[in-house]
C-alpha cells in the first residue's frame, strides 16, 4: 500500500469511527512534532467543517509551538492555544513534595504535562461532541512509551499500526513541513529530552525488529523487557473476577 492510499484508508477510518461514536468531529493535540502534524493533517481531511487542533504549551519549546502554528496555518487547521504553565505551577504547589530521587521526581512532574493536556482535549470534546484522536504509533505503544492516561487517554488511535518510519513516509506524503520531519522526536516532558535518549535505542531499530523480529540478542532482550514491563497501560485495568 503506497502513502496515498494509506492516507485514504486512515481517513476513512477516522470518519467511520467519529460517526460510530455518535459524535460530530474530531479534537487533537497539537505538539509541533511529527506523529501529531501528520494526525491533525488526516483529522482535517476527514471533518473539514468540524475538526479542531488544541496546542497546549506547557514549559516546552517555542519551537515547537512555532512549528504547531506553521502545520495550522498551511493546512487551514482550526486551532485554540492553552498555554498550561500555570496550571502545571499550582498544581505542583499543592501536591506533596516527599523526599525522592531526582530522576523519579522528574519523570512524575513530567508526566503532569500530558495528564494536564488530556484534560484540556476532553474539555473541548465533551463541549464539542468530539472524538479525542491521540498520535501515539505502533513503535511508541509496543514498548509503552507514553503517558498512562495522558497521551494514552484519547478515544481513537489512527497511527496505532504505523511504526514511526511509516509515519515519516506519511508525512513527506501529506507535505509536512520538513524540520518537523527532521527533528529529533521529543515528548517535550523537560528540557531537552528525547524519544531515542529515554527508550535507548533508535526508532529505526525498533521499528526494524517490531517488522521483522530481527535484532541482536541485546536489543531484543531490551525491547522484550519494556513490552513486557508496560503491559498494564495497554489494557483496562483489572477487575476482581471472585464472586461476591
Amino acid at each position: 500500500m503506497n502513502a496515498e492510499q494509506l492516507a485514504e484508508k486512515l481517513v476513512l477510518w477516522i470518519r467511520d469511527e467519529v460517526l460510530a461514536a455518535g459524535c460530530k468531529g474530531v479534537v487533537v493535540g497539537m505538539s509541533g512534532g511529527l506523529d501529531s502534524s501528520v494526525l491533525a493533517v488526516l483529522c482535517q481531511r476527514a471533518f473539514l467543517q468540524s475538526m479542531l487542533g488544541v496546542i497546549m504549551p506547557c514549559y516546552t519549546s517555542q519551537e515547537d509551538e512555532e512549528h504547531a502554528l506553521a502545520v495550522a496555518s498551511q493546512f487551514s487547521i482550526p486551532t485554540k492555544v492553552v498555554v498550561l504553565d500555570s496550571v502545571f505551577d499550582t498544581l505542583l504547589k499543592v501536591l506533596p513534595g516527599e523526599r525522592v530521587e531526582p530522576s523519579v521526581s522528574r519523570l512524575a512532574e513530567g508526566n503532569l504535562k500530558p495528564r494536564l493536556r488530556m484534560l484540556t482535549l476532553y474539555y473541548f470534546a465533551n463541549r464539542l461532541k468530539y472524538v479525542v484522536a491521540g498520535a501515539s504509533n505502533r513503535s511508541e505503544l509496543s514498548v509503552g512509551y507514553f503517558t498512562k492516561y495522558g497521551d494514552g487517554g484519547v478515544d481513537i488511535l489512527p497511527l496505532g499500526n504505523l511504526v514511526k518510519g511509516q509515519v515519516g513516509e506519511l508525512a513527506r506524503f501529506l507535505g509536512i513541513p520538513q524540520e518537523i520531519i527532521d527533528k529529533p522526536p521529543s515528548a517535550g516532558l523537560w528540557p531537552g529530552q528525547t524519544d531515542e535518549g529515554e527508550l535507548g535505542l533508535s526508532y529505526e531499530e525498533l521499528d526494524h525488529y517490531l517488522i521483522t523480529g530481527e535484532a541482536s540478542s541485546e536489543l531484543k532482550q531490551r525491547v522484550e523487557s519494556m513490552i513486557a514491563a508496560t503491559e498494564h497501560k495497554r489494557l483496562p485495568p483489572p477487575v476482581a473476577s471472585f464472586q461476591v
